[in-house]
């Protein structure tokens, strides 16, 4: 289809008018909480380094894949419980549920931990959807009751030979993490419909959540929503340490060099926020337009769009 025939919107103009609403129901709710709504730069001089995210660069700056580090630097200056619906970007991501733009709902609650920040989640998605049950299940629970494995234990070689029966190209040289997320992705896929938050994740896919150890084993202060099979929301009881905030994006630019992608210089500035004292806090981002893409029953996100990027 040419430009001069694919002019019209992604979506019908009566979605505007629940996006619209959607809007409206989501700054209410965080209103009665005495949630403060603030608004961080689109473009920026510095990025994440997480090596499953690649950044768009332009101009020696980077559009921002999520507002992450400004928000923990205006928690860090003393900032209340804050939240933030804006754009953000993420190159190469496109697809029925992706966008490389697309709108992100982040919240930070002071002196929250993953557990009370999952009830305002279920909180704000009963709100936007209607209320339905929510199951927990551990990370490792989930891979043990699909797959019968312990990720403790299992070999390198065990988790290839479960990704080969997924269809997935993988061998004992596959990183455990890559093989890891996706068994995950095929366990949730099998899991059907539902409300589920993953708990409990493996150490080694802390992101930026604390560590706790239960039952003798280290785990992740982090949690993901899926709903339907959709990844809807991931969240972290936050990491104040800065020290360990250094090590892990020195981690992760390594992973990223090993795997010859861009390494871009990391953000003192958020490590020196963190010097300074990020709060006990709770964070959690969320993907609007797939909210609205269940609340509506579109098959993906590009009807709730007003233009996807083939029409931008």
């Amino acid at each position: 289809m040419t430009e001069a025939n694919d002019w019209a919107p992604s979506c019908a103009i009566e979605t505007l008018h629940a996006r619209a609403a959607a809007l409206a129901a989501t700054r209410a709710f965080f209103a009665e909480r005495g949630v403060l709504e603030v608004n961080t730069p689109v473009l920026a001089s510095h990025t994440v380094l997480d090596p499953a995210i690649e950044s768009i660069a332009i101009g020696g700056r980077y559009l921002q894949t999520s507002p992450e580090y400004h928000m923990k630097r205006l928690l860090a200056a003393g900032a209340p419980s804050i939240y933030q619906l804006g754009p953000v970007f993420r190159q190469g991501e496109q697809g029925r549920w992706h966008n490389p733009e697309f709108l992100m709902l982040e919240w930070y609650r002071l002196d929250f931990d993953a557990e009370r920040l999952m009830l305002e989640v279920e909180e704000l998605v009963d709100c936007l959807l209607g209320p339905r049950p929510y199951l927990r299940i551990p990370y490792r629970q989930l891979l043990a009751d699909r797959f019968g494995i312990d990720i403790d234990t299992a070999s390198a070689g065990d988790l290839a030979d479960i990704c080969a029966q997924l269809g997935y190209k993988a061998s004992p040289a596959t990183p455990a993490e890559e093989a890891l997320d996706l068994m995950l992705a095929a366990a949730l896929n099998d899991h059907g419909k539902g409300r589920v938050f993953v708990t409990e994740y493996p150490a080694s896919q802390a992101a930026l959540a604390r560590l706790s150890v239960s039952e003798g084993r280290p785990h992740a202060e982090r949690f993901e929503l899926v709903i339907d099979g959709v990844e809807i929301a991931n969240g972290y009881h936050e990491l104040a340490d800065p020290d360990e905030l250094a090590q892990r994006m020195a981690a992760d630019a390594e992973k990223r060099r090993a795997s010859g992608l861009p390494v871009p210089k990391r953000d003192e500035r958020i490590l020196a926020a963190q010097h300074h004292g990020l709060p006990n806090c709770a964070g959690v981002a969320l993907g609007f337009d797939r909210l609205l893409a269940l609340k509506l029953g579109t098959n993906g996100i590009s009807p709730v769009l007003a233009f996807d990027w083939n029409r931008a």
